[in-house]
């Protein structure tokens, strides 16, 4: 049972993921100011539309495409985990590289990490519990919302907060640090990435068939509900990049960090949180590479805010 696949992963890789997890987004949010809040309020469209196609419509989506294709339940929860978690701070650098609204992705990512604490063990727990084939092994694995909030709250809104602050009271600290902290952060991930794939090669190789075609599937699913949400809507091209973006990029490493705070038995889950955090990558720049060969109408709004 791919479920019994056990990945190598020790407390202190736990306590390493959650720091870095951490670092990143009090990196991010060094450059952030509450305007980039209020800017939701003054102008709620674009960043409002975004947000709930994160945090409804791929939620729900994800769960319909689990129960009508009737994907394995372990790793149907799995994807419904990664689909419940906020956008990663890597969204904002392919923002800025695919010429979407920089300002719009920032936004987006603040808000999203801030609703995340709230929504990430809600939204899971409810679609696990919709779909009829993983009901019965979500009460298996006796989620608790209240732990996995706190957790939550702890690796995303703190650092967001602190992040802020420091911000605002060292304006020319946070410039020279900003850029290096949050290149350097996403680099000690990518390579934390790396080494826990190396560590377990041989399980990623003979399970790869099934699951590494479902992360492709719900990355696909998710660039294709935030440019058609957002085309729908008239919104302008910067801003439909920028959304796509967000809502495709999600916070995998947040969703490792659940998954081995809580259930470490979970290999099948762990292996779709895994290379999501690999795939996001990938297609992430290639789609930010091949935008940013193709100007957009809306162009001036890819210069609003910092290079991300």
């Amino acid at each position: 049972m791919l479920n019994d696949v056990h990945i190598a992963f020790s407390t202190s890789s736990i306590i390493f993921l959650d720091a870095v997890l951490a670092l990143v987004l009090f990196g991010v949010s060094l450059s952030l100011r509450v305007e980039d809040f209020t800017r939701i309020i003054k102008a709620p469209r674009a960043p409002l539309t975004g947000l709930a196609v994160q945090f409804f419509v791929l939620p729900a989506s994800n769960c319909l495409f689990c129960w009508v294709f009737k994907v394995d339940p372990w790793l149907a929860l799995g994807m419904q985990l990664v689909a419940s978690c906020p956008s990663g701070s890597f969204s904002n650098v392919l923002t800025f590289m695919a010429r979407g609204n920089v300002a719009l992705s920032v936004s987006m990512t603040a808000a999203s990490s801030l609703i995340a604490t709230v929504a990430t063990p809600l939204n899971f727990a409810f679609y696990s519990w919709l779909n009829p084939l993983t009901r019965e092994h979500l009460k298996g694995i006796q989620i608790d919302s209240l732990h996995v909030l706190l957790l939550v709250a702890l690796v995303l809104a703190l650092p967001l907060m602190l992040g802020m602050l420091v911000g605002k009271r060292y304006p020319d600290l946070s410039k020279r640090i900003d850029k290096p902290l949050r290149i350097g952060a996403l680099a000690v991930f990518l390579v934390f990435i790396v080494a826990a794939f190396a560590n377990n090669l041989q399980i990623f190789l003979d399970n790869f068939q099934q699951f590494v075609w479902l992360v492709i599937a719900q990355n696909v699913l998710a660039l294709g509900l935030g440019y058609f949400i957002a085309s729908r809507l008239l919104l302008p091209e910067a801003d439909r990049r920028a959304i796509t973006i967000e809502v495709a990029v999600q916070n995998a490493s947040l969703a490792l960090v659940i998954l081995f705070t809580f259930y470490p038995q979970a290999g099948a889950m762990t292996l779709v949180a895994a290379f999501w955090g690999v795939w996001h990558m990938v297609s992430g720049t290639l789609l930010g590479w091949w935008w940013s060969r193709r100007k957009p109408a809306d162009a001036s709004a890819t210069t609003a805010i910092q290079e991300a």
